[in-house]
């Protein structure tokens, strides 16, 4: 009994199977802020044991003032208190807290960052775009099929689009280009401040048009992109609200809109018929309400502008991506 009683406190076998340990990972973006708590399973699986979002509209101002708001910054950290509490709640082994868009191009980025580990004990880094579609691509591509041979994956942020092409090279799927475009929700509707009318929708695609057609020409410089091979893979807020309507949901549910599949021409017709709405109109779809009335339209013409450049039939949708890229790469980083 003595030497089991000793086994146990070295460690040893009678204190049975080790648990994983729990990994947290934060994505502040330009619109949301997003926590997600899991703990590692076999074989890249993980299983969610916490999880948070809330919209903090970091980026609000930012393009006229290029700095990020006295109100957003509050806000922002509200929310990264919340996050801290609900980290140290869970007992998390390993945390990495990332940002985007807004603080790449914020100049007192430094002061949020300051902030967000004096109060509330989270240790921020700001991404490069490559280093975001990167992971953004990683988080995705378990939903590419293999009935193709690769996927356009795309996500449109509040502060960017990022635009990654992953094709399979034997057996494993390869990142051939990844391009951020900064533009995105937030950004294209504060840069035209107005109603979002059928007109913004048709200006703001021309414009994205314009955008895209380059990234276009990037791609098919290291390689031709084909259309009937591959099929697109849409993550974010706008894409995920258009798979939710049309799926006919009452409201939104992550477990039925993840991984869904749609014709690319039905969510187009949905996004041009969300152009012509009213924001009450807008408002009253259960998936989009009050938060998304306005971001939607620039979203729906991003999304339109993106299938123009790459017209696949099918589109996968992805209720996951940076958050669960970081979780892939530190579980990866333990084995």
């Amino acid at each position: 009994m003595a030497e089991q009683r000793n086994r146990r406190r070295r460690g040893g076998r009678g204190r049975g199977p080790r648990q994983p340990p729990v990994l947290a990972v934060l994505d502040l973006g330009t619109n949301n802020c997003r926590l997600l708590i899991a703990r590692p399973q076999e074989q890249g699986k993980f299983h969610v044991i916490d999880s948070f979002s809330r919209i903090v509209r970091l980026g609000e101002g930012l393009g006229e003032t290029g700095a990020l708001a006295p109100a957003a910054i509050e806000r922002t950290i509200a929310a990264l208190k919340i996050c801290g509490d609900r980290i140290r709640a869970k007992r998390a082994n390993k945390i990495r807290a990332v940002a985007t868009e807004a603080c790449r191009r914020a100049s007192n980025t430094q002061m949020l960052i300051e902030r967000a580990e004096k109060e509330a004990g989270i240790t921020l880094t700001v991404l490069t775009a490559e280093e975001e579609a990167h992971l953004a691509a990683e988080g995705c591509a378990p939903l590419i099929s293999q009935r193709y041979s690769g996927a356009l994956i795309f996500d449109i942020g509040g502060g960017s689009t990022e635009t990654i092409w992953m094709q399979r090279e034997g057996a494993k799927l390869e990142v051939r280009k990844a391009i951020s475009v900064p533009a995105g929700v937030i950004t294209i509707a504060e840069h035209q401040p107005g109603d979002m009318t059928r007109a913004r929708y048709n200006a703001i695609r021309a414009d994205m048009l314009a955008h895209f057609a380059v990234v276009r020409a990037q791609m098919d410089a290291v390689g031709g992109f084909d259309p009937a091979t591959h099929h697109l893979l849409g993550t974010s807020g706008t894409v995920t609200t258009l798979a939710g309507v049309a799926l006919g949901l009452p409201r939104y549910s992550r477990a039925k809109v993840d991984a869904s599949w749609h014709k690319s021409a039905d969510l187009l017709k949905i996004a041009e018929d969300i152009a012509d709405f009213s924001l009450a109109q807008r408002v009253g779809l259960g998936c989009v309400g009050q938060d998304r009335a306005e971001l939607i339209v620039p979203g729906c013409a991003i999304f339109s502008a993106i299938h123009a450049q790459w017209p696949c039939a099918e589109l996968r949708v992805a209720d996951r991506g940076l958050r669960e890229g970081m979780l892939r790469q530190m579980m990866s980083a333990r084995t």
